[in-house]
């Protein structure tokens, strides 16, 4: 493990002062906040988690497990590994196998110290009982790149929602459907997202509509937003015939006969992150003359899993197909490099096959490996790069 100079210097100041020195510490990290962030050198930080009371294991996991140890007769445990300077990501404290939680949310963390542990939502859709709120912690390191569009736009849209009795899969599913303020429906381009609840409350793609839209870069936009029950994702947002009638027979039909949007399909995009960019590609190349463009992040190119048939199904299909009107935005985590479900490939690995099989088959790509893992703190950025590089081409993205 990684040795923190800070916890070093508390270690000493221990030995020579006793309690106090501990209680000195918690009151400056309490100001300061946690982690701790110490330079290594221009591109690297040394990052050293913490908590304060009585487990008998402790960790922090953000896609890998760091175990923390306790400093020697104190309630303080600590681990040091040194990270990226450019990292955003999200990460969780497990204390005895548990994750570390607020009470209530808003009451702050439950462990006993006043650090800052940025409570992060991922929150539930109330209107669907498989949904669950999951919380994790939030890490922003020096370098990490800017948000400039996930400030609430100075004239936010507004939002309705539906429930549609689906036949095509078998059920109610909910829809939502933002519109920008201001700006007659009739004729508008379509932006659907799958993972509708945290398309809105984490990623918050209608607020980067609406501020993008302000802001002239792109054109103002419908954006249909899916939802997909938590305990039928795994099944429903695949490539499987029944998710593309859905879209095209329900969800849009419901979206044009109440406000006429979606007019042209070339202007249409069609969105998701991780099984959703899966489902966005599949439904794109079923139904080309539906939407013009796909934005996928850490999409799943990787299914089936090994034990349901041969992966990268859908990169395949790619190949066999004919050459559509298709635009395309892809990234990735550069963490997202281990191994993949049931030990198949890693995301990097499928997602890198698939941007060099749509460039093959000549299809325009952007594609970005941003740093981080699989999570929503890194996607809710990167989205208005991908309405950039497929709506104006200006995202700036390296196309290699």
């Amino acid at each position: 493990m990684v040795k923190s100079p800070r916890i070093d210097e508390l270690r000493r100041a221990i030995e020579t002062a006793g309690p106090a020195a501990l209680e000195e510490f918690w009151h400056d990290v309490g100001r300061r906040g946690t982690p701790l962030v110490e330079p290594l050198d221009r591109d690297r930080r040394l990052v050293t988690f913490l908590w304060r009371g009585e487990a008998t294991t402790t960790s922090v996991s953000w896609g890998v497990n760091l175990p923390l140890q306790r400093l020697g007769g104190t309630d303080l445990w600590h681990g040091s590994v040194d990270l990226p300077a450019n990292l955003r990501t999200v990460y969780y404290l497990i204390h005895d196998g548990a994750i570390d939680v607020p009470v209530h949310p808003g009451d702050g963390p439950t462990h006993i110290d006043a650090t800052n542990h940025h409570p992060f939502l991922f929150p539930r859709d109330p209107r669907d009982p498989t949904d669950k709120d999951n919380w994790a912690s939030l890490l922003e390191l020096p370098l990490a790149p800017a948000e400039p569009w996930l400030a609430p736009s100075a004239s936010p849209g507004t939002t309705v929602d539906a429930v549609l009795d689906s036949a095509a899969l078998g059920g109610p599913r909910h829809v939502g459907l933002h519109l920008p303020a201001g700006v007659e429906p009739a004729g508008l381009p379509v932006l659907l997202v799958f993972d509708g609840n945290l398309s809105r409350t984490v990623l918050g793609i209608p607020s980067t509509v609406d501020s993008l839209s302000a802001a002239g870069r792109i054109p103002p936009m419908a954006v249909v937003l899916v939802h997909t029950p938590d305990d039928r994702r795994l099944r429903e947002l695949s490539p499987h015939e029944s998710i593309v009638d859905h879209i095209a027979d329900e969800v849009l039909p419901w979206a044009y006969r109440g406000w006429s949007v979606g007019g042209d399909p070339s202007r249409n995009v069609i969105a998701g992150s991780s099984l959703g960019g899966l489902t966005a590609s599949w439904v794109a190349l079923r139904r080309p003359d539906l939407f013009g463009a796909v934005v996928s992040q850490s999409g799943s190119y990787w299914w089936p899993r090994l034990a349901d048939g041969e992966p990268e199904w859908l990169t395949r299909r790619y190949t066999e197909e004919p050459l559509h009107p298709l635009r395309f935005y892809l990234d990735v985590g550069s963490w997202e490099d281990g191994p993949g479900m049931d030990g198949g490939p890693s995301q990097v690995e499928v997602n890198r096959r698939f941007r060099d099989t749509l460039r093959q088959r000549g299809y325009p790509v952007a594609y970005h490996e941003y740093t981080g893992g699989h999570d929503y703190v890194n996607w809710r950025r990167t989205f208005a790069d991908g309405l950039l590089a497929v709506l104006d081409g200006s995202g700036g993205l390296n196309p290699a």
